[in-house]
């Protein structure tokens, strides 16, 4: 008996995972990061289609529980290059070219810079040279050793 249930359940497992075709659950690596295919957020929802490295065909998955993600959210700044006006803030105004330019600034100029102390003068030779001390004159042959 437990011969025969074990062998259905290999054969049951076998055949679906060599068949393929079956449907995926799509689960985030990081939590926050969601996981978008073609435009759409399929984090935590059910992907149905053989499609990817697997085969060399590509069939459009089906994807079931996806929410649709906006390619440019309107996300409230403004982008001068878009060429919108901004939704809210103050208007600007272009001054018109042959208007009355204000006086030029004045000139300014600063700078710094670094540099060591100066080191106080040194003379040559010392004021008071150290005492000369003079060596003993030890034998290297040994205290007991008589001169000839």
């Amino acid at each position: 008996m437990r011969i025969g249930v074990t062998l259905a359940l290999f054969i049951a497992t076998t055949s679906s995972a060599l068949a393929g075709g079956g449907f995926e659950i799509v689960i985030p690596g990081r939590p926050g990061v969601p996981v978008i295919i073609n435009g759409i957020d399929a984090s935590y929802a059910v992907v149905e289609g053989d499609w990817g490295l697997a085969k060399r065909i590509h069939v459009q998955p089906t994807i079931y529980g996806g929410r649709y993600i906006d390619p440019v959210p309107n996300v409230g700044h403004y982008y001068p290059s878009a060429g919108r006006m901004p939704g809210y803030g103050r208007l600007e105004i272009e001054p018109p070219a042959n208007r009355k330019l204000p006086q030029p600034a004045e000139s300014y100029h600063q700078s710094w810079s670094a540099q060591s102390a100066p080191l106080p003068a040194q003379s040559n030779v010392p004021a008071e040279p150290p005492a000369i001390i003079y060596a003993p004159n030890f034998d290297r042959r040994g205290p007991h050793h008589v001169p000839r």
